[in-house]
């Protein structure tokens, strides 16, 4: 059995997100491994229904996402995205998303994903936008600072 590359499993997986789409969901069974675990600041499932049911719900309520990973590295069987989520702004709905992000993504040795983390700051990125809860972050976040 010859060795995979990582390198490669890392640039498939990239492309897969820049190109994702509710067609592409069945993609997800080829790249990550049965058991895999995602997690981001809203989810943390196990499994790859599981991980699917996360994706099928952001196309429930996001109509037209879509990410840019802007850079990539990889350690070991442990890669680093950073990316750029963004969705709308679409008709009916003032609130457009534009969140930068990073994922911690696991491979095994076969180069399936076996866990997913995303970092990004939904308090900043996404809550303080939205009227008058953003108003009390933005001053509760003022309060805190150091400036």
């Amino acid at each position: 059995m010859s060795a995979v590359d990582l390198n490669e499993a890392l640039r498939t997986y990239g492309a897969f997100f820049q190109e994702l789409s509710p067609d592409s969901l069945d993609r997800l069974n080829g790249l990550f491994a049965p058991g895999a675990r995602f997690r981001d600041p809203f989810n943390d499932v196990t499994g790859v229904p599981a991980i699917r049911a996360v994706f099928e719900h952001m196309y429930r309520v996001c109509p037209a996402p879509r990410f840019e990973v802007l850079e990539s590295a990889l350690t070991g069987h442990t890669a680093f995205l950073r990316w750029r989520f963004i969705d709308g702004p679409v008709e009916g709905r003032s609130l457009a998303l534009d969140v930068d992000g990073m994922s911690r993504v696991v491979f095994n040795a076969e180069g399936r994903v076996v866990e997913h983390v995303d970092y990004w700051d939904p308090s900043a990125q996404l809550y303080e936008r939205i009227p008058l809860l953003g108003a009390v972050l933005r001053a509760l976040r003022r309060r805190l600072s150091a400036h």
